[in-house]
């Protein structure tokens, strides 16, 4: 057996223990017993020793000249043979040693540069990713410099500027250095937008249709009105993130800037002047605030100018509400109130914030002349309560939807420059200079402050426009000795063709508005039938009854709301067809005489009924639920 596994007998020499060269064989243990446990040639001339038991083993390995137990070489003196290595060279370091040691090696001698460096052996316990480790496999006491599993080093990459939704250029306000709210401390990604096409997208519509028959999107409201109404709904509604906190002013919460720009402006009112947003707590509306900064109110009798302007409601001026003072900002404050658009812009941020590198194009004469008659019409109702605008300017005019206009920022300069009082009529001429004025930065695409000698943006304009809106705003900008004193009662006279046309396009968008308000109704009565089906079907217990919902009239409702809403086709897969949907309802609403056929899930009972019984019994199980709601809760006997 031994020939049929190792072959001949060289083969099997060639398998037996080598022998040592230097040694006695017979002190040196036999690998095969190290390994197996016995040698197969003990018997056939092996000469190593064979006794496990022996001494000789642990005598031999004492005799080896170099083992694990060995001490380390350390050479007495390093004279002798002359060689290339220096005793003064630096010594080497491997760079997972500590500066600890480093320092320790160059202040020894020539026989410490032989000392190698203990390092410990690798043993894997719990990794940690906060646990560093060095070359070599030395630690440190610190924590690793990147963490892949946290955004902290990606921060601090980031612009740490605050981002505004109000902002029209958000690359103008990160690369301004500052912080635009305080205590800034990192970058917060802004929240994701609202879905605003909630509906399915309109595609290839059928083009001849019947009289009664309607194309699915003309039951809702149009998709570019509802989008731009959420949208100033979000902005009404935004707030603050968390860390960033305005103080409240007296019943006026939740403050939200609305500036785009990092410093106040000090050109209008010769102060700095911060525009917030605002929840009342009596009657929980959106206000807008406008806090001049700086401001010592020495007259009491100032604040009271306000009064006057409560009274003013005009479509074409922002509605002031009231004026107080405040030190909750660390200083003296006025705080002036008036009602809040949500998403409106000045006029020059809407007209000269566009593109610096190319000409705009010039703003069509009709938009010109629905600006000089809205705020015609603004200062005839200004000018009638004996007050003066005092504020028009490019920067308090607002946009707040497609040509309407309103002026803000009413009232400020009366309370700001109340103890240097003016006549009224003077301050009233200066309102239609400041129009024409306005007007004439707007025609020419020049900033106010540009503008200058008024003669050269004056010719410019008459080789643009037509000669007649040329004369009005030269008649705007001429000085008061030359001519009988402006009245906006003539103004508003000799505007009458264009006030027409403003006229026809508001009652327009009235008549839009109206049948979108249509529409809406639709839904409404829509709305409120699934709110009575979805509080009686499936109702767990009422009056002790577990299984009201599923007796009686109820029970029908509950077919009626799976043949409107559950609907399959013949191989079971659901069908969704909004069509079925908005038409059942509205057949129940109006309650006809038309007959449907109605049955359970496992085909066991049918019921053929009408829309008018239907609309019977969903009245009755409703006010069933009414009537269970306001009875008075009976004593527990606590």
């Amino acid at each position: 057996m031994a020939n049929t596994r190792f072959g001949t007998a060289d083969r099997g020499r060639q398998m037996a223990s080598p022998r040592p060269k230097t040694r006695d064989a017979k002190d040196t243990l036999c690998r095969n017993v190290l390994i197996y446990g016995h040698c197969r040639y003990e018997d056939q001339g092996c000469a190593f020793n064979h006794d496990k038991n022996s001494s000789n083993s642990a005598d031999s390995s004492a005799k080896k000249s170099l083992n694990v137990d060995s001490p380390s070489f350390t050479p007495t003196q390093l004279g002798g043979k002359k060689t290339n290595f220096s005793t003064s060279a630096t010594p080497f370091t491997p760079r997972g040693a500590s500066s600890a040691t480093t320092s320790a090696l160059q202040q020894d001698t020539g026989a410490a540069l032989y000392k190698s460096t203990p390092f410990p052996e690798f043993a894997p316990q719990n990794y940690d990713l906060n646990t560093a480790t060095t070359t070599n496999g030395s630690t440190d006491s610190g924590s690793l410099g990147y963490d892949p599993f946290s955004m902290s080093t990606v921060n601090q990459a980031l612009p740490s500027t605050q981002y505004n939704p109000y902002a029209e250029d958000h690359s103008a306000l990160t690369g301004a250095g500052a912080s635009y709210y305080t205590a800034q401390n990192s970058y917060t990604a802004p929240s994701q937008p609202l879905q605003y096409h909630l509906y399915y997208p309109i595609t290839a519509t059928r083009e001849q249709l019947q009289p009664y028959q309607r194309h699915i999107h003309e039951l809702f409201l149009n998709e570019s009105i509802r989008e731009d109404l959420q949208k100033k709904s979000e902005a009404a509604r935004q707030v603050l993130q968390a860390g960033v906190h305005l103080p409240s002013l007296q019943h006026y919460h939740s403050l939200v800037p609305l500036d785009t720009k990092i410093r106040g402006a000090t050109n209008a009112f010769g102060l700095p002047s911060w525009v917030f947003k605002a929840n009342s707590r009596k009657n929980g509306n959106v206000f807008c605030l406008r806090r001049i900064e700086g401001f010592r109110l020495t007259n009491e009798e100032a604040i009271k100018a306000v009064n006057s302007w409560k009274r003013i409601i005009h479509p074409n001026i922002v509605t002031t509400i009231e004026a107080f003072t405040t030190r909750d900002f660390n200083d003296s404050s006025l705080i002036f109130v008036h009602s809040y658009h949500p998403l409106s812009k000045t006029l020059a941020e809407h007209h000269f914030s566009g593109n610096r590198f190319g000409r705009p194009a010039a703003v069509p004469e009709r938009v010109l002349w629905s600006y000089l008659v809205q705020l015609a019409s603004a200062l005839k109702a200004i000018h009638k309560a004996k007050l003066a605008a005092r504020c028009i300017d490019i920067s308090k005019v607002i946009l707040t939807d497609k040509n309407r206009i309103r002026l803000s920022a009413c009232a400020i300069q009366d309370v700001l420059h109340f103890e240097v009082p003016r006549r009224i009529e003077e301050l009233q001429q200066e309102d239609f200079f400041s129009l024409g004025r306005l007007i004439l930065s707007i025609a020419t695409n020049t900033p106010p402050r540009n503008l200058g000698d008024l003669r050269l943006p004056l010719e410019q304009l008459g080789r643009t426009y037509s000669m007649e809106l040329h004369e009005r705003i030269s008649w705007l900008l001429s000085s008061p000795q030359n001519i009988p004193a402006k009245t906006a009662e003539n103004l508003v006279y000799d505007l009458a063709q264009h006030a027409d046309d403003a006229l026809v396009s508001s009652f327009e968008t009235m008549d839009e508005a109206t049948t979108n308000l249509g529409r809406e109704l639709e839904n409404g009565r829509i709305a409120r039938l699934a709110l009575k089906l979805g509080s009686i079907n499936e109702r767990p217990e009422l009056d002790g009854d577990p299984n009201w919902a599923e007796t009686a009239e109820r029970y029908t409702l509950k077919l009626f709301r799976d043949y409107v809403f559950h609907q399959v086709d013949a191989q079971g897969s659901p069908v969704v067809d909004l069509g079925h949907m908005v038409s059942c309802l509205n057949k129940l609403d109006a309650g006809i005489d038309e007959k449907i056929y109605l049955t359970s899930r496992d085909h066991q009972s049918t019921f053929i009924v009408s829309y008018k019984e239907l609309r019977k019994q969903l009245q009755g199980a409703f006010n069933e639920l009414i009537k269970a709601s306001s009875k008075p809760q009976a004593s527990r006997g606590y």
